[in-house]
């Protein structure tokens, strides 16, 4: 695939690496602190921007007919629009929180301890989450699908703690406290590889389609939403 990168900070270099020892050539870089060429033709497009520019950065590729990959977080509230804008022009969209394949089973279990808990009133579930001092959003996208979930299963909004430590990639826990005990469901990334190998992966499967996918239709092969 031809690639071209919408963002070319820490992630979209790792992204890029990605790609390349997979085989993958790079169309475009699209940076304010890069050239940017006036014309993009790709098979596929990284969003790894900033939340003021991420939905530009995706209609611009709605515009231009290239299926667009977004992990840029912090502009959740136009998901529902952009998905639908999505649609309405034909176009392909995955947008992921996160795109590491063991966060997203650990999304599949926080639901399931969330079915579990419900009805245990004893337990006050809490989430906590840090990452690297560059992170601009806070809580992350990532806390507030965990927290999202919790509330629509238990009926119950567990707060989010964010801390901004270091170079840290993103550890996550979803904690459920009582007089007893304590019970944690805990991911931590070792380095930012493992969510750019999952955004490569999305690129892939998102080629040749149409729709709005998130990583629920990669990991089981669905049709999108």
């Amino acid at each position: 695939m031809k690639i071209a990168y919408f963002g070319y900070g820490k992630m979209g270099r790792t992204v890029e690496a990605a790609a390349l020892e997979r085989g993958h050539t790079t169309a475009a870089i699209i940076d304010p602190l890069v050239e940017s060429p006036s014309t993009i033709v790709a098979d596929v497009a990284m969003e790894f921007s900033t939340p003021a520019t991420a939905v530009d950065n995706i209609l611009r590729c709605f515009d231009l007919g290239i299926p667009v990959v977004s992990g840029t977080t912090g502009w959740n509230a136009r998901l529902n629009e952009v998905a639908d804008i999505c649609r309405q022009r034909q176009g392909a969209l995955f947008v992921a929180s996160n795109f590491s394949i063991g966060m997203n089973i650990m999304f599949q279990l926080n639901r399931r301890l969330a079915e579990l808990m419900k009805d245990r009133a004893d337990y006050r579930p809490s989430i906590s989450e840090t990452h690297h001092v560059h992170k601009l959003d806070a809580p992350s996208g990532t806390a507030i699908v965990l927290a999202n979930d919790i509330a629509a299963i238990s009926g119950s909004t567990p707060p989010i703690e964010s801390h901004r430590v270091g170079e840290v990639p993103g550890i996550h826990e979803v904690v459920y406290d009582s007089a007893v005990d304590t019970l944690t469901l805990r991911h931590e990334a070792k380095s930012r590889k493992g969510l750019a190998l999952g955004a490569v992966l999305a690129a892939e499967f998102l080629v040749g389609r149409k729709g709005f996918f998130t990583m629920y239709n990669l990991l089981n092969d669905s049709p999108s939403a």
